[in-house]
């Protein structure tokens, strides 16, 4: 029952800085994909799903390689804001245009390029979490 209870536990933590996660990347950055998704704009949905996705995959190795859940907390708030900063970053990279702008025109290409970019990095910012 004991393990049954730590799953429940962990499962509920995880789903929870999950959802943290997402709200503060749709806070803080300057998109309103909800909004643009309303309108069907799906290089907005491609967006914020890679962004979701990479996210799951720092908490999932937050998950994996925690010794108890104050340490998993730990670990998935420093990969949530590890992923938010390199969001950032992508953004102040690509000079040639802006990231928010190509959402809100709904530019597939950027959204696609986003979604991957948002994995890559939630797995590497994963890798980098093992002990």
């Amino acid at each position: 029952m004991n393990l049954f209870l730590n799953f429940l536990m962990y499962l509920g933590v995880g789903c929870l800085l999950l959802l943290i996660g997402t709200l503060v990347f749709v806070i803080t950055t300057k998109e309103r994909e909800f909004a643009l998704i309303k309108e069907k704009n799906t290089a907005a949905a491609l967006s914020l799903s890679g962004k979701i996705f990479g996210l799951a995959f720092v908490l999932g190795s937050s998950v994996a390689n925690s010794i108890n859940v104050l340490d998993m907390i730990v670990w998935g708030i420093i990969g949530i804001l590890a992923q938010i900063i390199v969001y950032y970053i992508a953004e102040l990279v690509t000079v040639k245009f802006s990231i928010s702008k190509a959402i809100q025109d709904n530019n597939n290409a950027i959204g696609i390029l986003l979604f991957t970019l948002s994995i890559s990095i939630g797995w590497i910012i994963a890798q980098c979490m093992t002990y």
